[in-house]
């Protein structure tokens, strides 16, 4: 072997280890995916510890000063769901729990000068909350959550080219698909697409608040428009899947807003919900929905 061939292969060689031990030491730091779904008395238990079957991104980083700890979940997840007689709004809780335990959070706690009517998008572009190439970052008390398409565990379950693929339960037990779903939602035979979402963004300039166009900045800035997509106002639909061949509502994560569903279109389980102590917060004791 050359002299400039074995110096390659050095190089080569101690670019690998230092890419795998870089990878061990983010495995070691956030320690063994632990998650267990059982099904008694009418509900489905979620128990994790909130961190991921797949790799992270880097924590902390410039836009998230935040590290990924273990947390102590124990959602409960209606089986017997039911839709109710109008949606809920989801913020200031976890939508749902996605099949490795990890949170979705479609929100963020991000204000324009303090005013909740003005929260922050965490995918607009214009705000860097740290996101990791799984659509995820991390609360300060460490908890990993995904604000979209979780891409590793996607790749983890397998493709969604040839199938719908299954990534979760929402708060109100009804499933969390990804973006694909049947042309026809009540025919398996009918081909796959991308569900296109119903929300767009307003026309003209905010009337308050930080002022400007509408662009996407903030949640106020889209409205749903009945018709203009595949979903309906909570990013669902009721069709046939290949968990549920006989039809089911279910939920979508789509590729643009609102990403994950700002509403539940059943009734949410107390667990999921962050205001007070509950099964989904840390120290495990169980709470009443918010107001």
């Amino acid at each position: 072997m050359s002299l400039m061939k074995t110096i390659c292969f050095l190089v080569l060689a101690a670019t690998n280890t230092l890419a795998q031990s870089s990878l061990d030491r983010t495995t070691t730091r956030i320690g063994t995916n632990r998650v267990s779904i059982t099904v008694s008395g009418g509900e489905r238990i979620i128990s994790a510890n909130g961190l991921p079957d797949h790799t992270p991104g880097a924590f902390p980083n410039r836009g998230n000063p935040n590290t990924i700890s273990a947390q102590n979940y124990n959602f409960h997840v209606p089986t017997d769901c039911q839709i109710a007689s109008q949606p809920r709004d989801a913020r200031g809780a976890w939508f749902g729990v996605a099949l490795n335990g990890v949170p979705f959070e479609p929100g963020t706690a991000e204000f324009w000068n303090g005013q909740r009517d003005w929260n922050y998008e965490a995918k607009s572009g214009f705000i860097n909350l740290g996101l990791d190439r799984n659509n995820a970052h991390v609360q300060p008390a460490g908890a990993y959550h995904y604000h979209g398409l979780p891409i590793g565990l996607m790749e983890r379950l397998g493709s969604d080219a040839n199938r719908m693929l299954l990534v979760g339960y929402a708060a109100d037990g009804f499933p969390i698909y990804t973006s694909r779903g049947h042309t026809i939602a009540n025919d398996a035979r009918s081909p796959l697409k991308k569900m296109r979402s119903s929300y767009q963004l307003k026309k003209g300039q905010r009337s308050g608040g930080p002022g400007g166009q509408y662009d996407g900045k903030f949640t106020v800035d889209y409205e749903y428009v009945r018709g203009s997509g595949d979903l309906d106002d909570c990013n669902g639909r009721f069709g046939v899947t290949p968990e549920y061949p006989q039809g089911t509502y279910h939920y979508y994560l789509t590729e643009e807003f609102p990403y994950i569903s700002r509403y539940w279109r059943g009734t949410p389980d107390p667990s999921f919900f962050k205001r007070g102590p509950g099964p989904g917060a840390p120290d495990g004791r169980r709470s009443r929905p918010p107001p």
